[in-house]
């Protein structure tokens, strides 16, 4: 069979040339060609010995999935749905900004986390993509984007792994994606601009702090085990205590001198002026206060099997105001792509779900949280 380049970080690559019988300055240039110039045509590939193009003919090639379809919103966003194989496919969301572009990309076909408010989650989970299907969102992405803006320079400045699945349950392929991203070679993103976003896997985000060091996202939703255990089941295994040590441990590898908390805005869920005030308390307990922290506030996009509903916007503002009085930096995002179901929490895709997920979380269809300012005794899931 032969192997997808897509694969290869650069020392990959660099190991695979070598079996070839090619020196290492090879897989450079070929790597400069896949990444940099989006040629999946070995004989395009001029600056490379005829004698390695035929090699490769025979024993590799660059492919990306698929693309089933695609979708533009009438503020910019583009969604791209990809044919993974099997009855998988998985979506990646490209949001133009002013000064950046931004590709949201998925690191699973599915996801195993099962959060309560996540369009994915209710999906479940059918398999891991490997570093190739994470890297081809990107690589489709960049070059699909280029021909069609008309540009030779770079137009994707971000990414973001917060498209569907829990990355760092997909660990071994993650990692070997992210260096391709950082690498001169290929894309040249500063670690600064890379983002995984993360539920809560502890482990995994102190092996990510040693081994390949970006921005950090979590995903909070709740200021206490009690609340968060409905919401985020994860939390269950790796409770606040254990996440927020394992994050005030990564800001000594962070390429930013904060983390980011993603917060759910659910209607009488999560959302009172208490909850707002049990937040601040937890995260000033952890590395010094509240400088480390930075909120973003995530207005909830309904879905019919979720039966959550999304904050008023005048509640929402009256949590962020206990927060930035508090101190933190506190920013409400803003919903981008819905009218292609591309915002936030929407990713949905077609999995083959091999977890039983919709019977699971019919078995768990009632949130009950502490009464609060705005929050009845229940809600309903």
């Amino acid at each position: 069979m032969r192997a997808n380049l897509l694969d290869f970080d650069i020392e990959g690559l660099a190991a695979f040339c070598a079996a070839l019988g090619e020196k290492p300055f090879r897989a450079t240039q070929l790597f400069r060609w896949i990444h940099q110039r989006g040629e999946a045509d070995f004989s395009a590939m001029t600056d490379l010995a005829k004698s390695l193009r035929d090699k490769l003919a025979v024993a590799a090639h660059v492919a990306a999935p698929v693309v089933l379809s695609y979708h533009a919103s009438v503020d910019g966003t583009i969604k791209w749905l990809f044919d993974v194989g099997g009855g998988d496919a998985v979506e990646a969301v490209f949001i133009p900004e002013t000064d950046r572009g931004t590709l949201c990309i998925s690191s699973q076909a599915g996801c195993a986390v099962g959060c309560r408010f996540c369009s994915t989650g209710h999906q479940g989970f059918s398999r891991n993509l490997s570093t190739g299907e994470i890297v081809a969102q990107l690589w489709f992405a960049e070059h699909f984007l280029r021909e069609h803006l008309g540009r030779n320079t770079r137009v994707i400045s971000n990414v973001v792994m917060m498209g569907m699945g829990e990355p760092l349950q997909n660990y071994a392929a993650l990692v070997p994606a992210l260096r391709v991203m950082l690498s001169d070679h290929g894309y040249g993103l500063s670690r600064r601009r890379v983002t995984v976003s993360t539920s809560g896997v502890v482990p995994m985000v102190d092996r990510l702090a040693a081994d390949c060091p970006v921005a950090l996202a979590v995903s909070l939703h709740a200021p206490s085990d009690a609340l968060r255990n409905q919401l985020v089941p994860l939390n269950l295994k790796y409770p606040l205590a254990d996440l927020l040590g394992a994050c005030a441990r990564y800001l000594a590898h962070a390429p930013r001198d904060f983390i980011t908390f993603e917060y759910c805005m659910l209607d009488g869920v999560n959302d009172s002026v208490e909850h707002a005030q049990q937040l601040v308390g937890l995260l000033a307990t952890y590395a010094g206060g509240a400088s480390w922290c930075k909120l973003n506030l995530i207005p909830f996009n309904p879905f019919p099997a979720s039966g959550l509903l999304c904050s008023p916007p005048q509640r929402v503002q009256a949590f962020a105001q206990v927060l930035m009085a508090s101190g933190l930096t506190t920013t409400v995002r803003k919903t981008r792509g819905q009218d292609i179901d591309a915002a936030c929490g929407q990713l949905a895709g077609d999995v083959m779900d091999r977890t039983r997920v919709q019977q699971r979380m019919a078995n768990q269809r009632v949130v009950h949280v502490v009464r609060a300012p705005f929050a009845p005794a229940g809600a309903v899931l």
